[in-house]
């Protein structure tokens, strides 16, 4: 089971919002908006490209160097 535990003089806000953050970095909170309603397999699908479309192009920025620096395969 998921939690946090609130220090002594924190805020109840700031404890909800640090339990906020932990359940949207695991992907609970993503996965429970999910559930609420049927999702037809063409849906997941198309769900399942969008997500893996945004992978790929965060993978794809950073696997690529600047255009300033030098590469790794150099001419001798």
């Amino acid at each position: 089971m998921r939690g946090v535990t609130v220090k002594k003089g924190e805020p109840v806000d700031r404890a909800l919002k640090r339990l906020k953050t932990k359940l949207d970095t695991e992907g609970i909170l993503e996965e429970m908006r999910r559930r609420r309603a049927f999702e037809t397999p063409t849906e997941r699908k198309a769900r399942k490209l969008r997500s893996a479309s945004k992978r790929n192009k965060i993978r794809w920025r950073f696997s690529n160097a600047p255009a300033g620096e030098k590469s790794e395969t150099t001419e001798a």
